[in-house]
């Protein structure tokens, strides 16, 4: 091979890494371990409702969620250890058909704890306790009216019935639009 192909190959390599870095940060919040979907997922086996995780997919997707629940809590009563392989069962599917309900790639689950930037943890925080302040520190002062209109039209879709799977989508489809825009603008700021 001559330099010239080692140097583009190279280069092509880099851009590559760089492009998957960005998307695992950049997206990566819902495939953690404790992240919303398997939050959700969690709650869903606690409680025996599907329900408050089919929010975190598409309507197509909703027989092979039922399926993947159905035979996690039939598999979960077995052992302990039955118990821990079907939960993580359930959680990978969810989290890969939310994964590719957004068009993005599934990578497989990520640990709790994972390093999600500055910018989601402090806008998880916003919408938990209804303090923006924190959040708009981290951006220009210009960002702030787009933000604070962003922000209320996710908390309006926030405290839907927990069976109104339409109306939880809704919120998701809120919540992750205000999350993507934050790291967007954030990444723009630096």
């Amino acid at each position: 091979m001559n330099r010239r192909y080692i140097s583009q190959l190279a280069a092509v390599f880099s851009l590559f890494s760089i492009l998957a870095l960005t998307a695992v940060t950049a997206f990566g919040h819902c495939d953690t371990m404790d992240g919303p979907v398997v939050r959700a997922a969690q709650s869903a086996l606690k409680t025996r409702n599907v329900n408050l995780v089919m929010i975190w997919v598409k309507e197509k997707d909703e027989a092979e969620v039922r399926e993947a629940f159905r035979k996690t809590l039939n598999v979960r009563r077995l052992s302990p250890t039955a118990r821990e392989l079907a939960d993580r069962y359930f959680f990978e599917t969810v989290v890969r058909l939310h994964r590719t309900g957004e068009g993005a790639a599934y990578t497989g689950l990520k640990p709790a704890g994972t390093d999600l930037g500055p910018v989601i943890p402090v806008a998880d925080k916003a919408l938990h306790n209804g303090v923006l302040e924190p959040l708009l520190k981290l951006f220009p002062n210009t960002a702030r009216p787009d933000i604070e209109n962003r922000f209320r039209n996710t908390v309006v879709r926030k405290n839907f019935n927990k069976n109104d799977v339409e109306a939880g989508r809704q919120y998701v489809e809120a919540y992750s639009s205000f999350l993507e825009y934050l790291e967007h603008l954030y990444e723009q700021t630096l």
